[in-house]
């Protein structure tokens, strides 16, 4: 335009088109960096519940162990108190007499439980009359032992 006196010191360009092979590839690159992120968004969620599912399935475990653990601490102050208790009122017997004693009543109380459940199918256990003390025995030693290693 300077041949024709004119000299254009600025345009207002306000409608771009360009080529329609140019917004598609424009469109694509877009689209791509969307998923993308998308695609790490999704993975870090997954992640964050696979991680508070993981704590939350420790912090049951735990508390259950914990659960387990006073159980069976109340089981054997029970059994103590039952054994002071019964040695005062029954003269001549011994501990182990009344610990045989309630084996055997565990004994018999497993065998009920096995016996009502309706989804146990076959248990072989021996029974007869030395069973129990071989039973009992055999707990004993398992004690001992456990003991033995702690």
């Amino acid at each position: 335009m300077s041949a024709y006196g004119f000299a254009i010191v600025q345009t207002l360009i306000i409608d771009i088109e360009p080529d329609e092979h140019v917004k598609r590839s424009m469109n694509e690159i877009n689209a791509a960096a969307r998923l993308r992120v998308a695609a790490n968004e999704k993975a870090e969620a997954q992640k964050i519940i696979q991680i508070k599912r993981a704590e939350g399935e420790a912090e049951s475990k735990y508390l259950a162990g914990v659960g387990i653990a006073r159980q069976r601490q109340a089981i054997v102050d029970g059994l103590r108190e039952s054994v002071m208790g019964f040695s005062e009122n029954v003269p001549g017997t011994t501990a182990k007499d009344i610990l045989d004693m309630v084996l055997v009543t565990q004994y018999f109380d497993t065998l009920k439980e096995i016996g009502s459940t309706s989804k146990s199918s076959a248990v072989f256990i021996p029974h007869g009359p030395g069973a129990i003390s071989d039973i009992a025995t055999q707990i004993r030693e398992g004690l001992l032992q456990a003991s033995a290693v702690n």
